[in-house]
């Protein structure tokens, strides 16, 4: 055990568990109508005890059990024959076990972003638990667990790049809430603005800091090259934030603060795969495509096709994950072959595992809420509650 980076490590996992709770709850329950904001923040704290409890049970042991190429298998349930004397490379075991559970939390929590405002609570929490299973653990496996996206894999001797997450996490999520979005069906009211932005810019500045663990972490070591994740993340996220803001003036004459704080997210997103490897000046490259080419991206899912993606799930974190993961290849530093199959197979089957979980628990549990529900809002019609004294 090296006593430096299980020190990091141990940060490194309070700031990501931080991206949760409560930023990602704070910057998607500014982003909706004050009737539903407590909804928001059930949904993303429910998900994080959920699935805190789940990876225990069997999540960790699918993703990071020996097993074979596909999936790691049931040896490590209950994190069986772990103890505080057991080493994953220089860190505890259990502190690594801990370090993936911020990952296996803000996950399915990013997807909330595309449902809030018009899903059923205990679909949330089923669809939620056994997406983490079902999708997200086996992809943990083939590309950080020694599967067959990994070195020696299907792609060769040295495999898929992706430091942080552009395709475990990023893809995976942005492409689940595409799928859900499509099936569930636009909301009956969409031309209402956020109802707190000053709750939207505290939690992106939340995820920014907790980023810092989220990639910097990913380097297992307190050492240069976590420094320099952290460095080139936030250069990325900077970036991307100034160019979103400016080409939001450039077309509308206005930059807004949404906006600018949804380009740090989208930086955030872009530079997670690639993280590990390019330089500062390469990150400033990254981030100053990120700002435009996601805010195009919204455009692109909202106004031509006309899904109501509610919180842009997919065009910041699916588009950012899915370009920074390109741009590992394009700056020399991964495989085409790799980069790009990988997208492909870990896409492909995001979006059948998806469909099939939406059918199948939408069996068993409503998928929507009422209209009357939806009209008063999830807060007081699921939870009781209200966020305020007054409704807007």
């Amino acid at each position: 055990m090296n006593g430096a980076d299980t020190a990091w490590i141990l940060v490194a996992t309070a700031l990501v568990l931080f991206m949760t709770l409560p930023g990602l709850a704070l910057f998607y329950g500014g982003l909706v109508r004050a009737r539903n904001v407590l909804s928001v923040f059930m949904h993303c704290f429910a998900i994080a005890c959920l699935m805190s409890v789940l990876w225990l049970v069997i999540g960790y042991s699918i993703a990071f059990g020996d097993g074979n190429a596909y999936w790691g298998g049931l040896g490590k349930m209950f994190l069986n024959g772990v103890t505080a004397e057991s080493l994953s490379g220089t860190l505890p075991e259990v502190l690594f076990f801990a370090f993936q559970m911020t990952f296996a939390i803000i996950t399915p929590a990013l997807i909330v972003g595309a449902y809030v405002e018009r899903i059923g609570f205990t679909f949330v929490m089923v669809f939620s638990g056994l997406w983490m299973l079902i999708c997200y653990a086996p992809v943990v496996h083939w590309i950080w667990g020694g599967g067959m996206m990994a070195d020696g894999g299907i792609f060769g001797e040295t495999g898929v790049k992706d430091f942080a997450g552009g395709i475990v996490v990023h893809e995976t999520a942005g492409l689940a809430a595409l799928v859900i979005a499509i099936m569930l069906g636009a909301r009956k009211v969409q031309n209402k603005p956020p109802h707190n932005p000053g709750y939207v810019m505290i939690g992106a500045a939340m995820l920014w800091v907790g980023w810092f663990g989220f990639n910097g972490g990913s380097q297992l070591a307190a050492d240069g090259g976590a420094a320099m994740a952290l460095t080139v993340t936030h250069i990325s996220a900077a970036t991307a934030s100034l160019t979103w803001a400016l080409w939001e003036r450039v077309k509308y004459g206005k930059s807004s603060l949404v906006g600018l704080v949804t380009g740090t997210i989208a930086g955030l997103a872009s530079i997670t795969p690639a993280s590990g490897w390019v330089s500062p000046v390469e990150a400033l490259i990254i981030g100053a495509i990120a700002g435009v080419g996601c805010q195009e991206a919204v455009n692109l899912i909202r106004n031509v096709f006309k899904i109501d993606d509610t919180l842009d799930v997919f065009a910041v974190h699916g588009v950012g994950g899915i370009f920074g993961t390109i741009m590992i290849a394009v700056l020399g530093y991964g495989a085409w072959v790799a980069q790009l199959g990988a997208l492909a197979i870990v896409g492909v089957f995001t979006i059948v595992v998806t469909v099939i979980l939406v059918k199948v628990v939408s069996l068993f549990t409503p998928l929507r809420v009422s209209e009357e529900d939806e009209t008063t809002g999830l807060d007081l019609a699921a939870h009781g509650e209200r966020a305020y004294d007054i409704t807007s």
